[in-house]
């Protein structure tokens, strides 16, 4: 029997002659415990490290760490779907996988009380009317039909494990959709490079770009200060991945640098911020407070396969399709100091140059080099890999995004990498006054 086979609560699993369920304790732990277990149970079923995992995944090896132990639970289930692939999970292994990380995200959600609710002594009992049992038993037939229910939702993802989720999200800004050369996911040749828009005005954080106003109308007045909601512009529709191409790819925008440190433009005050978030809840975070990212943005490709025909990477290029002056308003740091013993191999962009190049930079382990992801890169359905871009600016508030050439078996293609839609969006954040936050105060602070 393997470590898979020990896990309690695994659907398929027995003890005591039946099938064993995760029992819920108010506070969600159980299920949180439960998926940190299949994980341990996966790991422990290869010869690698968690550093070693944690490399190819694209992520600090205290983050895995920390998912496996049970103290966090990813956002996103891309880099679930990821690690099981690295790790060689059955079909039935990543399906029960996600059933686990859907009951503990949703026991992250839940609040809790019912923890406390449960642990005080249960009040006497009442005399029994001829109604209460009927409405009990009501009550019990309604906790069956919402059981199936659930379990016919579970078997109903069987058939999108094929493929990593897109693990996309909403973007955290009201940007403009883009309207450059090559569509998403469209099977291309290159796209001639644009002449990148060039502005004197400087907008918020979330303000849209010049180009989405009708000609001839002037901009409505706005009392300084005035930031605009997500909703000032339209969103976007979902990018859906044409079927045919023999390559499928997920893109997270909201990756911190070693997993704690990061920078958002917001055009608010401290004392009308929140405070950070953890990690994995940057984009919703971000989203409520209009955020832009300050000074870089980290984008993490995950690129595999259909099949296991190998697809070739062939080159990455970057497209700026808008530059106006660095936005307005405050920049507050996510970090209160961080460092690792790994850093991550990545491609380095710097957004000022007329001709941005996305060049190839080597990582590090404890000391020893991590080679540079050199293209041609070979990827498959049973060797996935996690590209990360790390975008930097000074001096504008840069919209841009990201071209993927690929060939296999004779064709040719051109992906699109962007930020659901629309394009990413990095800001400089010299001279803008910038914040930490103190945990003791339990407020923004000048960064020092």
């Amino acid at each position: 029997m393997g470590a898979w086979d020990t896990v309690p609560g695994r659907v398929g699993s027995y003890e005591d002659g039946g099938p064993v369920s995760a029992q819920d304790d108010g506070d969600g732990i159980d299920e949180v415990a439960g998926f940190a277990a299949l994980l341990r149970a996966l790991k422990e079923g290869t010869d690698r490290s968690y550093g070693s995992l944690a490399r190819r995944l694209g992520m600090n090896t205290s983050t895995l760490h920390r998912y496996c132990a049970g103290e966090a639970v990813p956002l996103d289930f891309a880099p679930v779907e990821r690690f099981a692939a690295l790790c060689g999970a059955t079909a039935e292994q990543r399906l029960e996988l996600h059933r686990r990380w859907l009951q503990a995200v949703a026991a992250r959600h839940r609040p809790r009380t019912a923890g406390a609710a449960r642990s005080a002594p249960p009040p006497a009992p009442a005399p029994t009317p001829p109604l209460p049992p009927a409405r009990r038993a009501w009550y019990r037939r309604r906790r069956l039909v919402a059981g199936l229910a659930s379990v016919c939702a579970v078997l109903a993802t069987l058939g999108a494990l094929s493929a990593l989720p897109d693990g996309r999200r909403a973007p955290a800004d009201g940007a403009a959709r883009d309207t450059g050369p090559t569509a998403s996911g469209t099977a291309s040749g290159r796209a001639e490079a644009g002449a990148p828009e060039r502005r004197s005005a400087s907008p918020g954080p979330s303000d849209s770009t010049a180009s989405e106003r009708p000609s001839g109308s002037a901009p409505p007045k706005e009392k300084p200060g005035t930031s605009h909601p997500p909703r000032a512009t339209p969103a976007p529709t979902r990018r859906e991945q044409p079927a045919g191409l023999p390559l499928t790819w997920s893109v997270n925008s909201q990756a911190w640098k070693l997993g704690c440190g990061h920078d958002y433009v917001i055009a608010k005050p401290p004392g009308q911020v929140p405070p950070p978030p953890a990690p994995q809840d940057a984009a919703p975070w971000a989203a409520t407070q209009s955020a832009v990212h300050g000074g870089e943005t980290l984008v993490q490709l995950s690129v595999q396969g259909r099949s296991d025909t190998a697809v070739v990477l062939e080159a990455l290029r970057v497209r700026v399709v808008g530059r106006t002056a660095p936005a307005e308003g405050n920049a507050y740091a996510m970090d209160q100091g961080c460092g690792g013993s790994i850093t991550p191999r990545y491609f380095a962009v710097d957004l000022d140059k007329d001709r941005p190049l996305a060049r190839a930079v080597a990582g590090s382990d404890s000391g020893t080099p991590i080679p540079a992801v050199r293209m041609p890169y070979r990827v498959s359905a049973k060797d996935p890999e996690v590209l990360l871009v790390t975008a930097g600016t000074s001096s504008c508030d840069c919209r841009w995004y990201l071209e993927l050439d690929w060939s296999s078996q004779g064709q040719k293609g051109t992906v699109r990498i962007d930020d659901e839609g629309r394009p990413f969006r990095t800001s400089g954040i010299e001279g803008l006054p910038r914040y930490t936050y103190d945990t003791l105060q339990r407020r923004w602070g000048p960064y020092s």
